[in-house]
């Protein structure tokens, strides 16, 4: 029998990046950045990354894991999103499934809210996520997400 437990999390980051909130926007918005800081790193292989930026439309990402990485190397990962709402330079929002080693690992959607914040940006990120038996969990889905942020600040600098 399958184990069925499933962990419900929700976690808020809030980040500050000296852009204005049209150059942030550009960074989700524009694939090749958004592969860049999102799906590039230094602990996996990117075997694919596509997206279609619109409401109704997905972004998917396929990687293999590195070795020296908690998960055995060579092991897929995919990440399957679909974009629910989007406001330019001012909201996106999704809703995105992990898989590891075939195994869906969890549920999420994803609010992403931009603000003006002097001649930066202030992003507040909401995460409400569904874990399941054998998933990352909640600590560190947030722990993976502010490395994230903190390469979307790289990219940002670029």
């Amino acid at each position: 029998m399958t184990d069925r437990a499933v962990t419900h999390s929700t976690f808020t980051i809030e980040r500050r990046y000296p852009a204005p909130p049209a150059q942030v926007f550009r960074a989700f918005a524009d694939p090749a950045r958004k592969r860049r800081w999102f799906a590039e790193g230094e602990g996996f292989e990117v075997k694919s990354f596509e997206m279609d930026f619109r409401v109704g439309g997905f972004e998917r990402a396929r990687f293999t894991f590195k070795p020296g990485t908690p998960v055995p190397a060579g092991t897929a990962c995919a990440n399957d999103t679909v974009y629910l709402d989007i406001v330019d330079n001012e909201r996106i929002v999704t809703a995105y499934t992990m898989t590891v080693g075939g195994n869906r690992m969890s549920s999420s959607q994803s609010t992403f809210e931009l603000q003006a914040d002097g001649t930066g940006t202030k992003l507040v990120f909401t995460e409400q996520a569904a874990f399941f038996a054998d998933g990352d969990g909640p600590q560190m889905r947030e722990q993976g997400w502010r490395a994230l942020l903190e390469q979307l600040a790289r990219e940002l600098a670029r």
